[in-house]
């Protein structure tokens, strides 16, 4: 596990956890003011553009509930709220909420008598969000600016928390989970999609700003991210979903040359998306019901920490 960490932390040594929040900002503010589709051609939408007009991460969202198209950056590895089980008259909060386009599903399905809190911390993103809010006449949807591993947000105060393809850009995230923890009511819980590692990272990748930004290099082991979330005090803790992220090719070769590349193709490190939920310890009925309803879409390669699947 120390070994893990120690590797993991490496990745931002070159910059300070203020400069690669700046970093992110920055890109974010950029990726708010341009269209989906250039956004959809690139790595989680912020790095490097691929010749291939896909995005190498994204779930599509099309055919949900509660979708809009222009609250939709085209930025998320997964559909964390497929896996929420949001009720009607939850309160929900989303973590790192973009234009919006996560909030406007839970919103679907808390109904009226909930309530949805975004927080991001890109002021161009909270704008286009409250834009889009207003459009669609939902009060009672709001935006917060502020940092996820701070949240301004009072203790208790969630019945469900959801996040798309945020953590990872987050350099302390043990305080982001425990920020989580903190804000949740007893009993209540999380969906979050997330990029995770299995295997180290070519040096070059690792190091690089774009494609920290681009939500590859600031991801860390599946093994510790996993373990973050037990030691943070979270129980039922389990893999909903997962799916293997492949770099193209073009992305590639702007870091690694021939030779490494093969290596790194050929190699044992995996990148993955994956969806991942975990309880409060509090309402233990409620919070069978909500696991036995989560197991039930989990993916058959599912698996829980500590059982020697993962």
């Amino acid at each position: 596990m120390a070994v893990m960490e120690t590797a993991a932390n490496t990745q931002h040594t070159m910059k300070t956890t203020e400069e690669l929040k700046q970093i992110v900002k920055d890109k974010y503010a950029e990726i708010a003011l341009q269209d989906k589709d250039q956004n959809a051609s690139s790595c989680c939408g912020a790095t490097t553009s691929s010749n291939k007009v896909y995005n190498i991460m994204m779930d599509d969202y099309t055919n949900v509930d509660g979708y809009n198209d222009d609250a939709d950056l085209g930025l998320g590895c997964g559909l964390p709220t497929a896996f929420a089980n949001i009720k009607k008259g939850d309160t929900v909060i989303d973590l790192g909420s973009g234009a919006g386009n996560d909030c406007f599903v839970a919103r679907h399905e808390c109904g009226v008598e909930g309530k949805v809190i975004g927080i991001d911390f890109t002021p161009a993103m909270i704008n286009k969000a409250r834009e889009n809010a207003e459009k669609l006449g939902m009060n009672n949807v709001e935006f917060r600016t502020g940092d996820i591993d701070d949240m301004p947000v009072a203790d208790n105060t969630a019945d469900v928390v959801v996040s798309n393809c945020v953590l990872n850009l987050v350099p302390n995230k043990e305080k982001v989970i425990s920020e989580i923890h903190r804000v949740l009511k007893p009993g209540g819980h999380f969906s979050i999609s997330d990029v995770v590692l299995v295997g180290e990272l070519p040096e070059a990748l690792r190091q690089d700003a774009e494609m920290y930004a681009g939500c590859v290099a600031g991801a860390i082991q599946k093994e510790a991210y996993l373990q973050h979330i037990v030691d943070a005090g979270f129980e039922a803790v389990t893999v909903q979903k997962e799916k293997v992220i492949s770099i193209p090719d073009d992305i590639l070769t702007n870091y690694l040359d021939a030779e490494a590349m093969a290596s790194f193709q050929n190699g044992e490190t995996g990148i993955f998306s994956v969806t991942v939920f975990a309880s409060k310890p509090g309402n233990t009925i409620l919070k069978q019901k909500i696991r036995m309803a989560d197991l039930s879409k989990a993916d058959s390669g599912s698996c829980n920490p500590n059982s020697g699947c993962c």
